[in-house]
């Protein structure tokens, strides 16, 4: 069952609880988590379960198509082994007083990622319940659920919106869901091996593509702003120039950079693949070790 969600949405802990793994959790807002990783296998409801743990797409160490490239080279690989995904829980923290723009973004790339054929599979957890008042916290869930632009779309298609109260009973009572039902085969496991299609023409890649374009336009309308500020303040001897040059600057290097990263998705995507086939094999060697040790 794969865990995904924002950054600082709970996702390594929720794993953590439900499994009894050590994993790595992060502080605040700054992300830890720059690679799948996998709980310890554990049980729930006579089953065996492994949770994995994946960056979010607003992580704060790596561009969002290095976040793409890894989840989908791992889902590709894990796929391509034979290993079939029973579900995927979407983390999302009712703490928070709005669904930001990053946060919707974040939701329509994993929506591709997934497709609609499988969203059946998803269960959109919410926690963090003990950091707001429960009646605030059932006004954000009702909204959530009943807004066109939130999770009602998924919903109405076969998603599930849960609640999680932060204890092991709770994460084993929303992963019990999810155990019995059909496996599934994502939009992006798919294209890639069925269709064969490189990263950047599957469905989240080129979400993601035009997500970037957007963002690359709006830095480049406020570079132009920005020089005929510059222009005017260089034109007075204004003291704040030096800064307005570095504003420029700074946007200019985000544009290329957002450059670069659309040009890469493919070739970059096929590296982490590659160095991702072995990872897993050694990650089920790990997990029957570990077994092995129980019995």
């Amino acid at each position: 069952i794969r865990v995904m969600g924002s950054t600082g949405s709970g996702k390594t802990t929720f794993i953590n609880l439900a499994s009894g793994s050590g994993l790595r959790v992060g502080s605040g807002l700054e992300s830890c988590t720059n690679e799948v990783q996998a709980s310890v296998p554990f049980k729930v409801g006579g089953k065996q379960v492994v949770l994995l743990d994946t960056p979010g797409f607003d992580d704060t160490s790596m561009t969002d198509t290095d976040v793409l490239r890894i989840i989908s080279a791992y889902l590709v690989a894990m796929y391509e082994q034979g290993a079939k995904l029973s579900g995927i829980l979407y983390m999302h923290r009712i703490s928070d007083v709005r669904m930001s723009g990053t946060s919707k973004r974040n939701f329509r790339i994993f929506r591709e990622l997934c497709g609609e054929s499988t969203l059946s599979n998803v269960l959109i957890v919410t926690n963090m319940w003990g950091s707001v008042d429960s009646k605030i916290g059932e006004e954000r869930e009702r909204e959530l659920a009943t807004s066109d632009k939130l999770f009602k779309p998924v919903l109405e298609k076969g998603a599930r919106l849960l609640r999680h109260d932060n204890t092991e009973a709770s994460a084993h009572a929303i992963l019990r869901n999810l155990i019995s039902g059909q496996t599934a085969t994502l939009a992006i496991q798919h294209e890639i091996v069925n269709q064969r299609k490189d990263l950047a023409q599957t469905a989240a890649g080129s979400e993601l593509t035009r997500l970037l374009k957007e963002q690359a336009q709006r830095y480049d309308d406020e570079v132009t702003e920005l020089r005929g500020e510059l222009e005017l303040a260089t034109r007075a001897k204004d003291e704040a120039r030096k800064e307005l040059q570095e504003e420029v600057e700074r946007k200019r290097q985000e544009i290329e950079r957002i450059q670069r990263d659309v040009g890469r998705m493919a070739t970059d995507f096929l590296a982490e693949r590659s160095r991702l086939e072995s990872r897993i094999v050694e990650m089920e060697a790990e997990n029957r070790r570990y077994l092995a040790n129980l019995k």
